[in-house]
């Protein structure tokens, strides 16, 4: 049966109270898998642990970026350890690479940038945020536990423009937290948002019309924020080609404050006579 929204909530906080092995070399967190009734982890997961093992080794500086691939499936009944390498750490910025390994070798690896608040001068250059919709646009994105609102339906078979505005919020959690949920929600929908295009295609036809496997993902922080306030993802697919997709993304704050950018790369490969 699957999780209410508040036990998935409490399975994803779960997973992100990394366990530490000091002792160990180099420096090692381990981290248990949700529970998700999934034949492998959801890449939103290891994304979010690998920013909060960032975090925890760094906890005077903030997650810059975040370039994670991802090498194989991982299994989602042998829990994820994190083994972090300090390449650099200064009084400003931190380099670190984490690898994400379970028994049969490597799941995936980040390369990791942290830096520590500073105050300078700012502008950005976005488009404005729309209004947020209403409590009738609510809809369920499993496995994101918390609110979710678009006025565009993602699995509409007809032809659509590869774009897609979601708007979230989580519960609330510590601020710290939220550099790891928003890169856990920035991995759920960009291959359904390159699919829009293709009539009679959407992301429920995964495992059936297509084949389909995140092997890149990053995310860059560029101003505090809180999670448990609403933002807007704003994400746009440029090319599906040589059976891989493109997509990218930003994360704005309902006043419009531009927060994080994200960017992916996937594995879209369709079955004999399908899409052409």
């Amino acid at each position: 049966m699957p999780l209410a929204l508040s036990e998935l909530w409490d399975d994803l906080l779960a997973c992100l109270d990394l366990r530490a092995h000091p002792a160990d070399t180099p420096l090692t967190y381990e981290g248990r898998n949700q529970r998700l009734g999934y034949h492998r982890l959801f890449g939103g997961q290891l994304l979010a642990q690998f920013a909060r093992a960032a975090h925890l080794v760094c906890p005077d500086k903030t997650v810059k970026s975040l370039h994670a691939l991802f090498a194989r499936a991982g299994h989602p009944e042998e829990a994820v350890r994190y083994e972090v390498e300090r390449h650099h750490e200064g009084g400003s910025f931190a380099t670190l690479t984490i690898v994400a390994r379970q028994s049969k070798g490597v799941v995936a690896t980040a390369s990791v940038s942290l830096h520590a608040p500073e105050d300078g001068p700012a502008h950005q250059s976005v488009a404005a945020v729309p209004a947020l919709p209403g409590p009738e646009d609510r809809r369920d994105l499993h496995p994101l536990p918390w609110e979710t609102r678009t006025t565009a339906d993602l699995d509409s078979p007809g032809a659509e423009s590869p774009e897609f505005d979601l708007w979230m919020r989580t519960p609330t959690a510590m601020a710290e937290l939220s550099p790891a949920l928003t890169a856990y929600a920035t991995d759920l929908t960009l291959i359904g948002t390159a699919l829009r295009p293709l009539p009679g295609l959407t992301q429920q036809d995964a495992g059936k019309a297509f084949t389909s496997a995140v092997t890149s993902h990053t995310v860059w922080f560029h101003r505090p924020y809180d999670a448990g306030d609403w933002l807007l993802l704003r994400q746009h697919s440029p090319v599906l080609a040589h059976g891989r997709c493109f997509g990218r993304g930003d994360v704005l704050t309902e006043d419009g404050s531009l927060v994080a950018s994200y960017a992916q790369e996937a594995l879209l490969r369709f079955s004999a006579g399908v899409a052409g």
